[in-house]
């Protein structure tokens, strides 16, 4: 990934993390990745995209 973009993502003080998203969570992450992935095709697009094909993959549908 990115330096520039890592560098963003805030850092975590606490060692204890959720191991797994909420199937509502996945699904809110894929339309904010699909929603970068679309804004252009710079670098951060490509990997939004890129995200957003894996983590399709890996969630229930809806219906």
């Amino acid at each position: 990934m990115n330096p520039e973009v890592t560098s963003l993502i805030p850092e975590h003080t606490s060692a204890r993390r959720l191991e797994l998203l909420t199937p509502e969570e996945a699904r809110d992450l894929l339309r904010l990745l699909q929603m970068m992935a679309a804004e252009g095709q710079d670098e951060l697009s490509e990997e939004a995209r890129w995200f957003a094909r894996e983590i399709a993959e890996r969630i229930p549908s809806e219906n």
